[in-house]
């Protein structure tokens, strides 16, 4: 009679398997010893660089980049007619792109549904706010004003895309420059010679918010993930964004998704923004 020797076999999975196969407890893992899998503290922030006047084509413009997020914001000024509201003011139109070349996130075709929302959120920031005084664009009142597009298109993305997109916003505005146009009788003129300080002008800011964001991941007491990249995104109950002006007063806080938020935690949140705020400035400097 022949027997035959039950054998067991051990299966074990690489650290990139299993973060493929189970994410939310892979960064369990990491997050319950206070660190995050790229190296960071639950409150780091990745490295932030900011780049002016990048697009020579354009009336101001910035790169910024945040960790492996990468934005470039070009602004156009036209000439248009001023709306019903408001005769004697210009107006500012951000508009955010996220296409399959910054991932594979990212489908061609219309606008994805976070772009718009991240679009949204920044020309919220900038009308609440009053980041430009917009009589400043008015060329003649009820005839013709400037209408300034802030196009911002990322050329890469690892998450965080508002806080990205925004300080990019606001780096464009800083350096944009704009014609002294004339009218007459209907027709805004405006000259073509090189730009001197005698024919254009910069805008003057009244208010520059910068924004913080933080993610929130599913532990007994909520952990806050600052600047989250993409990967803790996705694992993440939702996102809180702060956005303070120069004098650390609070612009807004923003939220999205079904994380909930506790007094303590909100105010943890703007403590840790300050600081955050504080730095990206100097960089505008």
């Amino acid at each position: 009679m022949t027997s035959v020797a039950a054998t067991s076999s051990t299966f074990t999975f690489s650290a990139a398997a299993f973060q493929r196969l189970h994410p939310a407890e892979y960064f369990r893992k990491f997050v319950s010893q206070g660190v995050r899998p790229d190296g960071r503290l639950l409150s780091g922030f990745r490295p932030t660089t900011v780049h002016k006047s990048v697009v020579s084509t354009a009336n101001g413009s910035s790169m910024v980049r945040v960790g492996g997020t990468t934005v470039v914001c070009g602004i156009k000024a036209e000439v248009a007619e001023p709306t019903l509201e408001a005769q004697d003011k210009g107006y500012i139109v951000p508009n955010v792109e996220l296409s399959p070349m910054c991932s594979s996130a990212f489908k061609a075709g219309p606008p994805s549904e976070q772009a718009q929302v991240v679009s949204d959120a920044i020309d919220r920031i900038l009308k609440d706010s009053d980041v430009v005084d917009l009589e400043q664009l008015c060329i003649e009142k009820g005839r013709a004003v400037w209408a300034l597009w802030a196009d911002v298109v990322c050329i890469s993305y690892d998450g965080n895309i508002l806080d990205a997109a925004l300080l990019a916003v606001m780096t464009a505005l800083t350096n944009v420059r704009l014609r002294k146009p004339t009218y007459d009788e209907g027709v805004v003129t405006v000259s073509g010679e090189a730009l001197t300080e005698e024919n254009s002008f910069s805008l003057t800011l009244t208010r520059t918010p910068l924004s913080t964001t933080f993610a929130i991941f599913d532990t007994p007491n909520n952990t806050l993930l600052a600047d989250p990249n993409s990967a803790e995104e996705n694992v993440s109950l939702g996102r809180i964004t702060v956005t303070l002006d120069e004098k650390n007063q609070l612009c807004g806080v923003h939220k999205v998704g079904s994380g909930s938020c506790s007094p303590a935690l909100i105010k943890s949140c703007i403590e840790r923004a300050k600081e955050r705020t504080q730095e990206l400035r100097s960089l505008l400097a």
